[in-house]
């Protein structure tokens, strides 16, 4: 089983694929065994390294403080451990804004980033509107399931991250796809990150926070498009 000792836990990771280095930044309470679709979409044309975050899946689940940041400095360091340096960045929901605070802490690691169904900050009552999201929508369940105190640690250092303040000193180019429906991350709080992150640019699409689920070869092209552009 691939896990590398991260900060102190063990985090479990794959990469498939072959072409440029694309990471893959997972959102709460998911792990990759839950994402075959989307990662074989992306290794289509991508080296992808997939993980799951401290607190999911098949890494480990300690019962401590989680931050974004943290979880984003564990980013970095499996990045250096897979030998992926200055590499493009996806993140999802809760993932990016690990993204975004990877490209707030490591500049020099970040390409190019992909900002999917997330915000700068968590909005309003962030619990309920994740649980509603979820439960309305015909979700797969993990083989590895969560544990309590552990998607409470995720959610905690969702709810508390905010990098609005921040976003100016981000570089990197990014695209920022996102749901006009989303109800987890209102589509108001992207709009936040294109006026803030200098030089960005949006996509919309019909949906909600899992648009690109159902989306996902329409999605999968924007994303294409973007990392594939020249002179960024």
């Amino acid at each position: 089983m691939p896990t590398q000792k991260i900060n102190g836990i063990n985090i479990y990771y794959e990469i498939h694929g072959h072409g440029e280095p694309l990471v893959l930044i997972l959102g709460y309470s998911t792990d990759i065994s839950e994402w075959g679709k989307l990662i074989d979409g992306l290794a289509q044309k991508y080296q992808v390294l997939a993980f799951d975050n401290r607190g999911a899946g098949r890494s480990d689940q300690p019962d401590v403080a989680y931050s974004i940041e943290g979880m984003a400095a564990d980013t970095a360091a499996l990045m250096k451990a897979a030998g992926f340096r200055k590499t493009d960045i996806l993140g999802i929901s809760m993932g990016g804004r690990v993204a975004l605070s990877l490209a707030l802490q490591n500049p020099d690691m970040v390409r190019k980033l992909v900002l999917t169904s997330t915000g700068c900050r968590a909005a309003g009552s962030f619990r309920f509107q994740i649980l509603n999201a979820v439960s309305n929508f015909p979700v797969w369940k993990s083989k590895f399931p969560q544990r309590r105190f552990a998607k409470a640690r995720q959610l905690e250092a969702s709810r508390k991250f905010d990098c609005t303040a921040a976003l100016n000193r981000i570089k990197a180019p990014a695209i920022i796809l996102h749901g006009r429906k989303d109800k987890v991350a209102p589509y108001s709080i992207a709009e936040e990150m294109l006026s803030g992150i200098t030089g960005s640019q949006m996509v919309t699409f019909n949906g909600g926070h899992l648009f690109f689920v159902l989306k996902l070869n329409e999605f999968l092209g924007e994303v294409f498009r973007f990392l594939d552009q020249q002179g960024e």
